[in-house]
């Protein structure tokens, strides 16, 4: 018996991962295929790369190591940046805290969760967690703080400012902890005319961070930067032990190094920022009001249960959350490889529906 799924058309503005890779990273890898290398990242492709993510964070000593997901990337990076008896502090709505299955406390951490405004967790509530945790004199029984995670941009699609990131980081200075910046969308959070971080920020204000590729134009995979080197001592074993090494580590080294020549990684974020930016001011025209306001590729709209319904059966979009007025909280999100015709699309299906 045939699936009914076969019958469906693929998913559309429902996230920026369903499809393969840019052009030109794709001709890169098919440029690369029968060229034999050196295995696990050994190659001059990764290295390569590893000096232009080095030149753009202006870290000339930043260790990069390429990985294959998000999910792998953060549950190795901040297992070996915190020590057994630490946990990671994050936004309540952080990915790692609530879209990873628990994957970093399979590797025996907790994650210890904020309160969150838009995704965006403030220097004043780790300062004040701190404060309490400290002032418990039975803190050495509890799980200690250890690193900061945030997002860049947030799960709302929602950007920290250059002034929100340089008080965190003197929040972590106080609590000696370390700061650890997930940027599975970093490209559109770069490419955003509202973000004031860009790379050597990450380097200067961040302990580790990564720049994102699978949603960001790449078929997959990951940068970690570590911009102090020595860090986190045999990083290349830590890994191995996750299982996180790929034996044909060139293929990372690859996209990367064509990623960040020639500017197509901000140019991958530019266009998924425009598009996005043209199909939220559509939907404000339609009369369609924002369930949270995003300025990157990801965007949040409320619609009525029935409209939602249409979205579903078209395959458009995708649920999110629902809102206490009983409207339904629907993401759409944009790419290198959102056709014009696609909001165009959803616009027509929503056309005369709002009321």
């Amino acid at each position: 018996m045939k699936s009914t799924n076969a019958k469906r058309p693929g998913p559309i503005l429902s996230t920026d991962y369903t499809a393969g890779a840019h052009p030109a990273v794709l001709r890169a890898l098919i440029a690369s295929n029968a060229e034999n290398t050196p295995g696990y990242g050994s190659d001059h492709y990764c290295a390569e790369a590893a000096a232009k993510i080095r030149r753009a964070c202006r870290a000339p000593k930043a260790e990069v190591f390429f990985l294959t997901g998000g999910t792998q990337t953060n549950a190795l990076a901040l297992d070996a940046l915190l020590k057994p008896y630490e946990g990671v502090l994050a936004a309540e709505t952080g990915h790692i805290a609530v879209h990873e299955a628990g994957a970093v406390e399979f590797t025996g951490h907790k994650v210890l969760t904020l309160p969150a405004k838009d995704g965006r967790i403030r220097a004043d509530s780790i300062v004040a967690w701190c404060e309490r945790f400290y002032a418990d004199e039975s803190y050495e029984h509890m799980v200690f703080p250890g690193v900061i995670y945030l997002s860049q941009p947030t799960e709302y699609g929602t950007l920290y400012s250059l002034e929100e990131l340089t008080r965190i980081r003197a929040a972590a200075d106080r609590f000696g902890l370390k700061i650890y910046a997930d940027g599975a969308r970093l490209a559109y959070a770069l490419a955003c005319p509202e973000n004031d971080v860009q790379l050597p920020d990450l380097a200067r204000l961040c302990d580790a961070f990564y720049i994102g590729g699978t949603k960001c134009g790449a078929l997959f995979g990951e940068a970690l930067v570590l911009p102090r080197p020595g860090l986190v001592p045999h990083f290349i074993t830590i890994e191995k032990q996750h299982g996180a090494m790929l034996a044909k580590g060139r293929l990372l080294g690859v996209q990367f190094k064509r990623l960040f020549e020639r500017d197509l990684y901000r140019q991958i974020g530019c266009y998924a920022v425009e598009t996005a930016q043209k199909l939220r001011e559509s939907l404000q025209a339609a009369g369609f009001e924002p369930a949270v306001s995003s300025p990157t590729n990801q965007i949040f709209f409320r619609v009525k249960p029935e409209i939602y319904r249409r979205l579903q059966e078209a395959n458009i979009g995708g649920f999110w959350d629902y809102a206490p007025d009983g409207t339904v909280v629907v993401r759409f999100v944009c790419s290198w490889a959102t056709r014009p015709e696609e909001p165009e699309q959803l616009c027509s299906l929503l056309k005369g529906d709002q009321t």
